[in-house]
């Protein structure tokens, strides 16, 4: 399907749905909190405290959103890196994926960040000794890398002409000449872009982890361990084809496309491969420092650790080694689901379950406005996506009436 039909803006629904003005619902009353936020402070939407610094929008919104973007380097990486050509069909829905998810993560840190005026300043202000500073540099750098892999997709959606008003039709021709040479240049530069897309992936992916580091007698057992950078970044890479697999079929479902299980079924091979090396790392780990106690002891975070391994890890990692299950469009859905939601888990247990303070006065839940501004980003993403594959050439597949 994908070899056949190159990619092109779809227009197989309509820009206006009863699902889109429920999403831009949800995105008025995110915006109406966050303004406030912006306004009165963090104490006057958030739970937040000293005691809690980080709450649902670190974990959400930066953390796991970190994660779930891993599909561009990964699906990047392997169609271009490791020769899968067959695979470059998602290439482009897989980056446009990253790129939102890591626009709406600097997006998320404005709004939690308690200077929001004041996140240029590591581009400026160098601190070679934090985690943070190095997260935050790879972050806008891989942001920048991702809108100059985007590019070319622009240049292609206006190879053929700008079509400007009356008054500046004679500006027409240079900016056809100008896209036309930086279409040229963006497909010399691709290869190197795709490069430094995971190395600065993987830099940041485990530091997300090195900064739990900083923390040994706040976090619980189960999460705490010295490998945690090697965690993080395992666990990213191996949601990276779930979450292109998932988003995929999302999208398909939604715009009344074809599922492309010509290439999401092969793709899907990989996965149990990164979840077994990533189980054995987790299983190694517990067993060289026995915190396998507190699974049987009767800890209440035992639960939410035995959840993320169970139906995020081990679950998943069974049915994808079949043949059955990666034809099938719903189990294969089904699985690839079950390993975002366990990484979405994870990052949850690490930055709030595994996360208590010796003297905090209250435990920590988020307030409706964390909720609500939290919704209403994600919610903003998904507008996003719809509008760029309804207007760019991002998507290649046949609509369920062909």
């Amino acid at each position: 399907m994908s070899a056949e039909i190159a990619p092109r803006p779809v227009r197989t629904v309509p820009c206006f749905t009863s699902g889109v003005f429920a999403l831009l619902a949800v995105v008025a009353v995110g915006g109406i909190f966050a303004a406030w936020r912006l306004i009165s402070g963090l104490s006057a939407v958030t739970n937040l405290s000293d005691q809690y610094p980080w709450g649902l929008w670190i974990a959400v919104d930066v953390a796991t959103g970190v994660a779930l973007a891993a599909g561009g380097f990964t699906t990047g990486a392997l169609a271009y890196v490791f020769g899968g050509e067959r695979y470059r069909a998602v290439v482009r829905s897989a980056l446009l994926t990253a790129m939102l998810g890591y626009t709406f993560v600097a997006v998320g840190l404005l709004v939690d960040l308690g200077r929001p005026y004041a996140i240029w300043h590591p581009m400026i202000y160098w601190q070679g000794n934090s985690v943070l500073f190095e997260v935050g540099i790879c972050v806008m750098s891989y942001l920048a890398v991702l809108y100059l892999e985007f590019l070319p997709i622009v240049v292609e959606r206006y190879k053929d002409g700008v079509a400007l008003p009356r008054p500046f039709t004679a500006l027409g021709r240079p900016i056809h000449s100008a896209l036309t040479l930086t279409g040229r240049v963006m497909d010399r530069a691709l290869p190197f872009l795709i490069l430094a897309g995971v190395v600065l992936s993987c830099l940041h992916q485990s530091s997300l982890g090195t900064l739990m580091l900083i923390a040994p007698t706040k976090m619980h057992a189960l999460w705490f361990t010295p490998i945690s950078p090697l965690l993080f970044l395992m666990s990213a890479i191996a949601v990276g084809y779930p979450m292109v697999i998932v988003e995929s079929m999302i999208a398909s479902r939604s715009l009344k496309l074809e599922p492309e299980m010509d290439v999401l079924g092969p793709l899907a091979r990989f996965i149990p491969v990164f979840l077994g090396l990533y189980l054995a790392m987790k299983v190694g780990d517990m067993s060289i420092r026995g915190t396998w106690r507190h699974l049987v002891g009767g800890s209440p975070v035992a639960p939410w650790f035995a959840a993320e391994m169970i139906g995020g890890v081990a679950t998943p990692l069974f049915m994808l080694l079949f043949r059955r299950v990666r034809r099938s469009p719903p189990l294969l859905f089904a699985a690839a689901l079950m390993v975002v939601l366990g990484v979405a888990l994870n990052r949850l247990n690490v930055f709030l379950v595994a996360y208590s303070p010796p003297f905090a006065a209250k435990a920590y839940f988020p307030s409706p406005g964390e909720i609500a501004v939290t919704a209403a980003l994600i919610s903003t993403l998904v507008l996003a996506y719809r509008f760029t594959v309804m207007n760019f050439p991002v998507i290649a597949g046949r609509s369920r009436a062909s």
